[in-house]
């Protein structure tokens, strides 16, 4: 059988992939992006997108449309409640992007899509990888319908469940929260600003408001259960027990609802020969502080970039570098995200002495600052 070669095979066309295709093809690669799921099937869970991350999108023509798709939220705010704890300021940051981008994940990808169709590159969905075989100077995936491919390198881009990380034998280190997570859109009414992303602290579990294009918002909570499909009564209860009190805000309708479990793992490794992780294949961890997708798509970008110097004829130990450098990151990042979580969810006895600590921090510009430059992804430059 005469397999197929590419310079690299993509496995997942979410933000991830898309976003390496899309650096891969521009540096001038013969790229096969292949998807498990079918046309417009992607649930949309990812919805902030950092000044950092625009900042690395910047050279891929796609960052002008995601800004005017975008809502700009200069602040991030933590509250108990009515009482603000800590607002993180982004507007002072000396970046083109001043701002948290809110945006669907939809939206992203669409955009991601467009700018690799542009390049003359395409998904191929649904295609299901069921095998991997590495050869001395390839890599072979079998697919459950049609024919082998294969490629010199591949990029797992293919998420929690990745079938590229199990395939390669790299363990997937890290635990599972108690807690569900519900998320749904909404369209709200009176109580919430539409100008900052708002963490609410509450002995029943955190809850995020934060505003969405087409006037809606998007809220995630940490619940023991969620529902399904969470409708009116069940996100308003969850505002009315953790949101704003003094100017309650009201869910009108919810145009889109889901229910997912968080882990917190982070693979052994990045790289097992001619395969690299990124995106959540490689980490996975609570949504606090919006960082999942940012830190995939930073991923994606570094991979592109090593793999591109690698085909060029650069050594292969650049392909460990990346690895090594993006499980360092991913520490960081999980470790953040974990500390917003343990925080957020402090028992009753804890909460005041938490809440005290927390204010007085707040008042102090270099804390505010220095968070503000973690959350951003800036002090990843």
């Amino acid at each position: 059988m005469n397999t197929p070669i590419a310079d690299v095979l993509i496995v997942g066309a979410g933000p991830v992939g898309l976003t390496a295709a899309v650096a891969l093809k521009q540096l001038g690669h013969d790229v096969v992006v292949v998807d498990r799921q079918a046309e417009g099937a992607n649930t949309s869970r990812a919805a902030v997108v950092h000044p950092h991350t625009l900042e690395i999108l910047e050279p891929y023509g796609v960052v002008p449309a995601l800004v005017q798709r975008g809502v700009h939220t200069p602040t991030f705010a933590i509250r108990d409640r009515d009482r603000l704890l800590l607002a993180v300021p982004f507007s002072d940051l000396p970046t083109a992007y001043p701002y948290t981008l809110m945006i669907s994940q939809a939206d992203t990808e669409k955009f991601l899509l467009e700018r690799l169709t542009e390049l003359g590159g395409k998904v191929t969905r649904p295609a299901v990888v069921t095998g991997l075989t590495q050869q001395p100077d390839s890599v072979v995936a079998a697919l459950s319908d049609g024919e082998p491919i294969g490629a010199r390198y591949l990029l797992g881009a293919d998420g929690m469940h990745s079938l590229v990380r199990e395939q390669s034998g790299i363990g997937f280190t890290g635990g599972t929260y108690a807690e569900s997570f519900t998320l749904a859109d909404v369209h709200l009414s009176g109580g919430v600003p539409r100008d900052e992303v708002i963490l609410y602290f509450s002995p029943a579990g955190l809850v995020v408001v934060a505003p969405l294009p087409d006037n809606r918002f998007r809220i995630v909570a940490t619940v023991d259960e969620a529902p399904h499909d969470p409708d009116i009564a069940f996100v308003q209860g969850l505002l009315d027990e953790r949101g704003p009190q003094a100017n309650p805000a009201t869910v009108d309708d919810v145009v889109w609802g889901s229910r997912f479990r968080v882990h917190h793992r982070i693979a052994d490794t990045f790289r097992h020969g001619r395969v690299l992780l990124a995106g959540d294949a490689g980490h996975v961890h609570s949504p606090a502080g919006g960082q999942g997708m940012n830190l995939g798509i930073e991923d994606a970008v570094n991979a592109a970039t090593t793999l591109s110097r690698v085909l060029a004829g650069e050594p292969d130990s650049l392909l460990d570098d990346y690895a090594a450098a993006r499980r360092r990151t991913a520490d960081a990042v999980v470790a953040i995200a974990s500390r917003l979580t343990d925080l957020a969810t402090a028992s009753a006895r804890v909460r005041p002495l938490r809440n005290t600590a927390m204010a007085l921090a707040g008042k102090a510009p270099a804390v505010r600052n220095r968070l503000a430059w973690r959350l951003s992804g800036l002090d990843r430059r």
